[in-house]
């Protein structure tokens, strides 16, 4: 970066720095841990040559401090994937079930947006379907921040609910199935080539809850990938073109992913959008009647307040499913 052509070249000059900025996340904490360390050995030091109690509080308060920052520097270190300082997808797919799992799939589309709120990301959405009565069928969110793809990355699986259904006029309890899917949004310096005879273009009219836009153009866009067709689409904005943009970046990511993974057949498991959203493959529980309790089928990790977890508090399990991931406890 000292060097006088630096600025030469201003996309990579912007990549170097933002390569920069996420070996500084893992490299000062280390650096602050390493003086932690030592000033608290010195504070020890002088307690021993004193041989009184006047350090005991602040060496307690120093173990403290240390102790938390340590925990969240582990926790850090566990966001070592190729990816994971990217910026993530999200994408929901209500399961079989009508409305009821359209509704679901619209609630966990909550979550995640009050859960990237409180990290401080921005989310938008930039794809929706709308699920007929209520909910939506399908929607992706963009969220943009500091390893959100490294934290998201374990939400991937069929997240399931049971309730007392608000649309069953004889209360019943009805169980309901969405899954969820996270992408890494890769950057330019990630090498992907698209060619343009490997892809099939589609456009249709994007739809939507209504308004004067609705139906009247051709504004969505959706590209399949003809050797391992995967598609990817957008229809959130009005214009073509920057639908367009967007399902290419998403379509990208996915053939990333896939590059990731290097494993076929869990990946076509997670992209089916029918049999797989059901009974036996759920990765987390969401039961509010007949008793209310969230579990993480994988780590065990659980929570007895949903609502909480509904309102977007998911780092708990997050962090499990990183330190089981660490441990080889999951895949």
């Amino acid at each position: 970066m000292t060097g006088p052509t630096f600025w030469n070249d201003q996309e990579k000059a912007r990549a170097i720095i933002a390569e920069l900025k996420t070996l500084n996340s893992v490299l000062k904490p280390f650096e602050d841990l390493i003086n932690q360390a030592e000033n608290l050995e010195a504070t020890i030091e002088l307690a021993e040559e004193a041989e009184t109690d006047e350090f005991d509080d602040e060496v307690r308060s120093l173990c403290k401090q240390a102790e938390g920052d340590f925990s969240a520097f582990e926790f850090r270190s566990m966001l070592g994937g190729p990816n994971d300082h990217c910026n993530a997808f999200v994408t929901i797919h209500a399961g079989a079930g009508g409305t009821e799992a359209c509704d679901w799939a619209e609630m966990l589309l909550r979550m995640y947006l009050m859960w990237a709120e409180s990290k401080g990301f921005s989310a938008e959405i930039t794809d929706r379907e709308e699920g007929g009565a209520a909910g939506i069928q399908e929607a992706t969110v963009h969220i943009k921040g500091d390893y959100a793809y490294g934290y998201l990355r374990g939400e991937t699986g069929v997240h399931r609910l049971v309730r007392i259904s608000p649309y069953d006029s004889a209360a019943r309890r009805h169980t309901s199935f969405a899954a969820v899917d996270i992408l890494p949004e890769v950057d330019d310096t990630i090498d992907i080539v698209l060619k343009d005879d490997d892809l099939k273009r589609d456009v249709f009219r994007s739809g939507g809850p209504g308004g004067q836009h609705q139906n009247k153009t051709e504004s969505g866009v959706r590209y399949t990938h003809l050797p391992t067709g995967i598609a990817a689409e957008s229809r959130s904005e009005r214009s073509q073109h920057k639908n367009d943009a967007n399902a290419l970046v998403l379509l990208k990511a996915k053939l990333v992913r896939m590059e990731e993974e290097k494993r076929e057949a869990e990946y076509a498991k997670k992209y089916d959008e029918k049999g797989e959203v059901s009974f036996g493959n759920q990765i987390r529980s969401y039961v509010l009647q007949p008793y209310q309790l969230v579990k993480d089928l994988r780590t065990g990790h659980e929570v007895g307040n949903p609502r909480s977890v509904l309102d977007g508090e998911i780092d708990g399990f997050i962090e499990s499913y990183l330190r089981a991931k660490l441990a080889g406890e999951v895949h």
